[in-house]
């Protein structure tokens, strides 16, 4: 009897301390084949590998989390157990244009069938730079072009848009998470904004007056992280040259029905140049909730406080001098600017049955506003509201699918804006103060239809209506205090495009689209103290053709195209060195953008995974058709401010010890800085590095060290010239040759 209880208490104990085994089979998303080579990372373990049937059995004494990894495919953890059979499925990492989906014109489709010229910046892009700005990424896709004056002063030129643009985002629609993040009166904060705050971003290029209002510059459409897989805390910690210091915190959390995350960004610097210090605090807080299967919920808060100094334009003697230097002046009147916003959104998604769905957002934002500069001091108070709404109806028409999209979006802002003298970097008297009310809303509607399983149609209309109240209170000038209004009669925008589906892999697309793009308050009142109600909007029609393709492992995106803008607006600067703007006739613009990129080598179980090679080329042949101004005729001269062609070249190299190296090559084409086409920025190559190595510690620890160098070739440019300048003060120096490094850790709980 001993022996045999001796016996029973043995097998006790060797059961309680058993393994415990999962039978794991592991699949692709998309074609549920198995997927072989898939790599198990279990705590206090060896690795795994799953077999040709994507077949792993992991033993494990306790419940653990195992992280999944593939070159191939995005990765996952998840907590086993034991004891259990599971169907895993992986996403594919994005390595296909058909596997790329975009929302762009409110239609999601994979990018190789959209009826549009769209580019997409992934994660991935975003962080294969400096993480101090999006400027770098932005500029490797062909027809975008993000200029910076200095640090956190962004001009962005999409196909050329940047020419009324001599500070600041004009002439482009932004967007973040779906709601409008461009001000009613036309201009965008885009540096309130930190790179963490963004996931990635669509890009449509021309007009898009169809969905998104008026505008002939494009659309950015900005997504931050929304969905929560894992709670997550994580940090990082970037420096370089010049004084450069960033790091983050951040926390995610997941609900039982949602998620909510909380990040905080604090990024500064001394800058190349005197005088061009830079000082950015961003918070932000985000709360998701599903309440049901048809039914979402978002809400977020951005808070940004953003002071950076301007050091100002410098003429060639200047430049050769030193161009370190600042513009004489910009130093003893404070050139700079302060700018707090709050920024609150909510947003919610119904699906009211399998037919019609809707989506609509509301946004709240104050901001305060302080600008010395060296001919005077200008400040702003300024509070604003508005939303957008659509609604989606998938139905047939007879034997053929058709979708229908109908919505409208409405903005409102009101801002205190006074100009001061500026005695030495502090506000002194008083010139004039304006009651500013800035209205601007739309409607739109869309019609798709297949009218085969390759023939896609897309007709868009928009109707839009804009107005600018400037109620003067006071006025030091000679003119009395008045009451004005710019008011533009509700224009019809329309688009017709078309989509045929060669393959899966496939497509062919062709558009024909309106633009119409008012002038900013900005522009109608300028800093002077004038108001240009004789401004005209910008109005021009888009022809467009393009290809999408895959062959093997190249991947293929090549657009031509032909824009007529007619009124189209100029600035140029006085003998006060003040900014004016006009409307300089008309403009051709005759395009072709290429994007192409291919992996050359990729194999999950060698050291070396994965080399990548991606090419883009941008060939923008714009120049006045029609344009006089002062007795002087301008036309046929090249469109002011636009590199005719401009090709980046990329490097990816990964390998299976989470060693990365990205190589990056840009070549800009001469630029005409003037209408008459007589001073240019000397075409420029640039050459930049990031060297990193990424690992994960057991199964909750990430870590990431990475190391780069911009303009590796010490070229001597400017990135971002003042055009039609005075007195000769068109350059703004660029850095040279400078280096930056950075940590990140990650603990998943």
């Amino acid at each position: 009897m001993p022996r045999l209880l001796l016996t029973l208490v043995l097998i006790v104990l060797a059961s309680s301390f058993s393994l415990a085994q999962s039978q794991l089979t592991i699949l692709d998303k998309n074609t549920q084949k198995p997927i072989a080579g898939v790599l198990a990372k279990i705590p206090g373990q060896n690795n795994q590998v799953s077999d040709e049937e994507g077949k792993l059995a992991i033993n494990l004494s306790k419940p653990s989390l195992v992280n999944f990894s593939h070159i191939a495919f995005e990765s996952i953890s998840i907590l086993l157990d034991g004891n259990e059979r599971l169907t895993l499925e992986m996403s594919p990492a994005i390595s296909s244009l058909a596997e790329i989906v975009v929302t762009g014109f409110e239609s999601e489709r994979p990018l190789v069938h959209q009826a549009g010229a769209i580019s997409k910046v992934l994660e991935n892009e975003l962080y294969r730079f400096n993480e101090n700005s999006i400027l770098s990424a932005f500029n490797t896709k062909p027809g975008i072009r993000i200029e910076q004056r200095a640090p956190a002063s962004y001009r962005i030129s999409i196909r050329g848009s940047s020419l009324r643009s001599p500070f600041g985002v004009r002439n482009v629609k932004v967007y973040w998470n779906d709601i409008p993040f461009t001000s009613p009166d036309g201009t965008t904060a885009l540096n309130i904004l930190d790179l963490s705050n963004i996931q990635n971003a669509e890009i449509i290029k021309g007009p898009a007056g169809s969905i998104y209002g008026a505008g002939n510059g494009g659309v950015i459409s900005f997504e931050s992280r929304k969905s929560v897989t894992e709670n997550h805390v994580s940090s990082d910690l970037g420096v370089g040259d010049f004084g450069l210091l960033r790091y983050r915190i951040g926390v995610d959390q997941g609900l039982d029905k949602g998620s909510i995350s909380a990040s905080y960004v604090h990024q500064k610097s001394d800058g190349y140049r005197e005088h061009s210090a830079m000082n950015r605090k961003v918070f932000q807080l985000a709360y998701h909730n599903k309440p049901s299967e048809k039914r979402e919920l978002s809400t977020q808060i951005l808070y940004s406080d953003l002071k950076y100094q301007i050091p100002g334009a410098l003429n060639p003697a200047q430049v050769e001098e030193n161009r370190r230097q600042a513009r004489p002046g910009s130093v003893g009147q404070n050139s700079s600017i302060a700018q707090k916003t709050l920024y609150g959104t909510l947003s919610h998604q119904v699906d009211f049955n399998e037919k019609l769905k809707n989506s609509t957002a509301l946004y709240v934002n104050t901001t305060e506003f302080e600008n010395p500069f060296i001919l005077d001091y200008k400040k702003e108070t300024s509070f604003g509201y508005g939303g957008r709404t659509k609604f989606t109806f998938d139905d047939r028409w007879g034997n053929f699918p058709v979708r229908i999209i109908a919505g409208g979006e409405y903005q409102k802002g009101k801002t205190l804006a006074q100009n001061f003298g500026n005695r030495n970097g502090q506000a002194d008297t008083i010139r004039f103060s304006d009651d500013l009310i800035t209205t601007q809303a739309f409607l739109f509607q869309q019609f798709e239809i297949d009218w085969t399983p390759k023939l896609l149609m897309t007709i868009g209309f928009s109707e839009n209506f804009s107005r600018y109240d400037i109620d003067r209170q006071i006025d030091a000038g000679p003119n009395s205090p008045a009451a004005n209004t710019k008011k533009f009669d509700p224009v019809l925008i329309p688009r017709l495009a078309f989509v045929y589906k060669l393959t899966d892999q496939s497509g062919l697309h062709a558009s024909i689209s309106s633009g119409f793009s008012p002038p900013t308050i900005a522009e109608v009142r300028t800093n002077e103290g004038s108001i240009n109600l004789d401004l005209q909007a910008e109005k021009g029609s888009n022809y467009e053709i393009g290809y999408r393709g895959r062959f093997g492992i190249v991947n293929l995106d090549l657009t031509a195209f032909y824009f007529k803008l007619n009124e189209t607006i100029t600035s140029f600067t006085n003998d006060q060195g003040v900014v004016l703007f006009r409307n300089a006739g008309a403009t051709d613009q005759k395009g072709i953008e290429l994007s192409i990129d291919y992996t050359l080598y990729r194999n999950q179980l060698s050291q070396l995974q994965e080399v990548k090679l991606s090419h883009a080329f941008t060939g923008h042949y714009f120049s006045f058709s029609n344009f006089v101004s002062g007795g002087v005729d301008f036309s046929g001269n090249q469109l002011t401010g636009v590199a005719p062609n401009t090709l980046v070249n990329l490097l990816d190299i990964r390998s299976k010890s989470g060693i990365y190296l990205n190589v990056t090559h840009q070549f800009v084409d001469k630029i005409p800085l003037n209408d008459a086409n007589t001073v240019f920025q000397e075409a420029y190559n640039l050459l930049g590095s990031r060297i990193g190595l990424r690992a994960t510690f057991g199964s909750r620890w990430d870590v990431e060290a990475y190391a780069g160098v911009d303009n590796l070739l010490d070229e001597t440019y400017s990135l971002g010239n003042d055009l039609n300048a005075f007195a000769n003060r068109f350059y703004q120096p660029a850095p040279g040759r400078n280096c930056y490094s950075g940590l990140k850790l990650g603990f998943r709980y």
